[in-house]
């Protein structure tokens, strides 16, 4: 499924003209996604490359992320992908609340291609180890991206924006139900 983000109204974006990702979930488990960033990717600060490991507050440059909570529940996971190959996971009980660190899941496979005027970020992510998530039928999914300028202005894009600031946490933005995988 191809669904589009949105920039927020009070954010400006020069260097980008839209984002699309790509979702498929390829196991009850496994979501494969693809963000694809058009535009002046020249004017996008891209972090530099970096082995794949957990890294905090990637959210503060040029950032993919995956919200995902099991069917209508409360709980939700929060998964933060950059340019960079790092990463974060984290689980929340409820709206920004009670978050811990997902420290079970493994490295998801990150990989990076950028040519002239399109960025691309593949993830493969296994939410195995995240029993409420993966043994959930039906995934409420928000889908975001912070994107930070050469210059130091950041955009704030989503599937949906609750009235306000930013906030990729809020319940507007599980704004995609992903099915379960199709079995062949």
């Amino acid at each position: 499924m191809r669904v589009s983000l949105i920039p927020h109204p009070d954010f400006h974006c020069e260097a980008v003209t839209g984002i699309d990702v790509e979702t498929t979930r390829v196991m009850p488990a496994a979501l494969m996604l693809r963000y694809v960033v058009r535009g002046d990717i020249g004017k996008v600060r891209l972090p530099t490359a970096m082995s794949f490991e957990r890294s905090d507050g990637l959210w503060q440059h040029t950032c993919f992320e995956a919200f995902l909570k099991p069917g209508a529940g409360e709980t939700y996971n929060e998964f933060n992908f950059a340019p960079s190959t790092r990463w974060a996971a984290y689980q929340f009980s409820g709206y920004r609340e009670g978050m811990i660190t997902a420290t079970s899941l493994a490295t998801p496979a990150i990989i990076l291609k950028c040519e002239d005027g399109l960025l691309e970020i593949d993830v493969n992510l296994n939410v195995q180890p995240l029993p409420e998530l993966a043994q959930a039928r039906i995934w409420r999914a928000g889908l975001s991206a912070v994107i930070e300028e050469t210059g130091g202005l950041k955009s704030y894009w989503a599937l949906a924006h609750p009235p306000g600031r930013p906030d990729f946490h809020h319940p507007d933005c599980f704004a995609l139900e992903l099915p379960p995988a199709l079995r062949p």
